[in-house]
């Protein structure tokens, strides 16, 4: 079935913001759901675009946006256009759906919102209304499909992968990036659980790569693959990493993988994680490049990967006082940040400022970063289901005397406006501010930094 003509023709917004009203306020009325039954109509309902996109399907707990970040880029260079859907967005909804690196633009997100807000609601009245996730996933594929036409897409799962409705495509390609503790309330409690979500992604017969290194979760993924019969290159066993020097925005190492050597590779992106992450992008190429006939030259390699860049991964967003920013918002994530901060970067005191929701495990993030902060600035962001900056003083302060760290200095300001500016000032010409937990924080931190330096230049 397609869109019949009357539905076609209704034109329900008359500006891209309020196509983005429209689908945001489904985040709390329809929160989170699990199934592709509502995206199998809708694909059905718009005769099936997903069917002429040429997907990378990326899933994991972490990692996932700067591995997207590494194929965009390679892909690009490379003269392929490039389709990359991403997701949650730092600074503008517009940026969850791109074309070499360029937001959609207002226009184009305007009329296919347009397009499929009449086929959302027949679905919403058959099936329950779909979330704003569902919507957003429908829009990119609509977009790609039939205004944009790129010759790849960078497709990255939401939540999970089996019932994640990005999981309504057949990729060239699946890749998971890690397992880690995140969602648990959704995905489940233990690393075998998680892992059997993210590989609901595994399709018949498409190859699978993969940095997973927990032998359960790693043994969960690799069942369903030979139950799929595809074939997983695995980092460690098919493709492995030397690195030769970290620094500063600056990390080099050689890649070995199954079908080649590639020495010498330079990234600018910081911290060890992201060595895996450059690392699982190129075994994504090679297995492209063999399976597909895909045509990246190594030079245009190299320079790519030295340039691909992830907004809010260890950014710095300002030089006088210094200030990163990072979107650590899991054990994990807190666990490769700290390992960052210790190994890269130089400084006399590290004052760390943070918000989360309270969704997270955040006695597993503080069991990382409590170790190395000097200061501690508890925040909340303008968020849904935010965690009480108090709560967060009063653990970290139980945590912090179970390690016989009590001189760390604590600072309760719930308004984060008023925390970046006491992290500002605190911060000496030697030391180190960062700003790190849920992405909502962090996209709002970076953008007032941003617009502040823009407002200082007359910008």
């Amino acid at each position: 079935m397609t869109i019949e003509g009357n539905e076609a023709a209704q034109a329900p917004f008359t500006s891209a913001r309020e196509a983005v009203d429209w689908i945001v306020r489904f985040i709390p009325l329809a929160g989170i759901k699990f199934g592709l039954d509502r995206m199998e109509r809708l694909m059905e309902l718009l005769d099936n675009p997903h069917r002429r996109l040429k997907f990378i399907h990326v899933a994991g707990t972490n990692g996932k946006g700067s591995v997207c970040a590494y194929l965009t880029e390679a892909l690009h260079s490379a003269g392929y256009d490039v389709g990359t859907f991403t997701s949650p967005y730092i600074e503008t909804y517009h940026e969850r759906i791109r074309v070499n690196g360029q937001n959609i633009s207002d226009e184009d997100l305007l009329e296919t919102v347009n397009k499929v807000k009449p086929l959302v609601d027949r679905v919403a009245e058959e099936y329950g209304q779909p979330s704003m996730f569902e919507i957003s996933t429908v829009v990119a594929i609509e977009y790609f499909a039939r205004t944009a036409y790129p010759d790849f897409v960078v497709w990255e799962t939401g939540m999970g992968g089996r019932l994640d409705s990005t999981n309504v495509v057949t990729p060239l390609v699946s890749v998971i990036t890690n397992i880690g503790h995140d969602h648990m309330e959704f995905l489940g409690d233990s690393l075998a659980l998680i892992a059997g979500e993210k590989a609901g992604i595994i399709k018949a017969g498409v190859p699978v790569i993969t940095a997973v290194d927990q032998p359960e979760a790693l043994a969960v993924i690799e069942e369903k693959a030979a139950q799929k019969k595809s074939r997983v290159y695995v980092l460690g066993r098919e493709y492995k990493t030397e690195l030769l020097r970290r620094g500063e925005n600056e990390q080099v190492f050689h890649f070995d993988g199954l079908f080649r050597r590639i020495p010498d590779v330079a990234i600018s992106m910081n911290g060890a994680h992201q060595v895996k992450n450059a690392a699982v992008a190129l075994m994504t190429l090679e297995v492209l490049r063999q399976y597909y006939a895909l045509i990246v030259d190594d030079e245009v390699l190299y320079r790519a990967l030295r340039a691909a860049q992830w907004p809010g991964r260890l950014e710095q967003v300002a030089a006088e006082p210094r200030i990163l920013i990072d979107g650590a918002h899991n054990p994990e994530g807190a666990e490769t940040l700290a390992a960052a901060l210790t190994d890269t970067y130089k400084y006399g005191k590290l004052h760390f400022m943070m918000g989360m929701l309270s969704n997270k495990n955040h006695t597993g993030y503080f069991r990382h970063i409590l170790p190395i902060v000097d200061t501690l600035i508890l925040t909340e962001p303008d968020w849904l289901k935010k965690a009480s900056a108090m709560e967060l003083a009063e653990l970290a302060k139980r945590m912090l005397t179970e390690l016989g760290r009590e001189h760390v200095e604590i600072v309760i300001e719930p308004d984060w406006k008023q925390a970046l500016d006491r992290l500002t000032r605190m911060t000496g010409q030697d030391d180190l501010a960062v700003v790190s937990g849920t992405l909502y924080l962090i996209g709002d931190v970076r953008s007032w930094i941003k617009h502040q330096s823009d407002s200082e230049k007359g910008w």
